[in-house]
């Protein structure tokens, strides 16, 4: 496994987290309630019910977070690879253990139980098609990483 530099790790993280959230914008478009998860953060952030929350910002807020999620795998991957001393695959797959647990764990407990505007009878759905456009970002950015880093 190619150690990455500070650098190089400050500009493969977002371009990992972009190319990534596009991978995922797949699968959300695929999911009844995949598009929810970006306005929930908007609506939270403008105070707004969920199903009006501004399209823009829920676009900005998505990309924003995938790039900087971006930067947090690879860092997980360096971290994990120094600590655990293992080759590139065994090292991708526990950080991308470790970033999916993040992410799901993040908007379940953050921004999703602070939504305006949600029924509870939506909170399980929304949770779920997270829960399942979160792993497609992980497995694609975990690709990424590995064919970057030398796999």
């Amino acid at each position: 496994m190619t150690t990455l530099s500070l650098l190089a790790g400050l500009a493969l993280g977002p371009v990992v987290g972009l190319v990534a959230t596009l991978a995922m914008d797949v699968v959300m478009a695929r999911l009844p309630e995949g598009a929810t998860a970006p306005k929930v953060a908007a609506g939270v952030l403008t105070d707004t019910p969920v199903d009006d929350a501004p399209e823009r910002l829920a676009t900005w807020v998505h990309y924003v977070a995938g790039a900087g999620s971006g930067l947090l795998f690879v860092g997980l991957v360096a971290a994990t690879g120094r600590t655990l001393g293992v080759g590139t695959a065994v090292t991708v797959v526990a950080a991308g253990a470790v970033q999916l647990a993040l992410m799901v764990g993040f908007f379940a407990l953050v921004p999703l139980p602070r939504a305006p505007g949600l029924p509870r009878q939506r909170l399980g759905p929304i949770r779920r098609d997270w829960a399942v456009s979160a792993a497609a970002y992980v497995a694609v950015a975990a690709v990424v990483v590995a064919v970057a880093t030398g796999i």
